[in-house]
């Protein structure tokens, strides 16, 4: 699965570990993610989509 969430969070001018701290996990989850070497759990990925104002089937996509 592939997301937006780096391009997103560049634009919101949000670090990482900013990112991370709002949905409750570390920092290197947000990488991971990001550099598409982890899946979230759908509740993480509800949070991501959230946190950064955006729908779920927006953010995330398959390829």
């Amino acid at each position: 699965m592939k997301n937006k969430i780096k391009i997103v969070r560049k634009k919101l001018g949000m670090t990482q570990e900013q990112l991370a701290e709002k949905c409750g996990v570390v920092r290197q989850t947000i990488n991971s993610i990001e550099n598409d070497k982890y899946d979230p759990t759908l509740e993480l990925a509800f949070k991501l989509s959230k946190t950064l104002n955006m729908k779920v089937d927006e953010l995330f996509y398959y390829e």
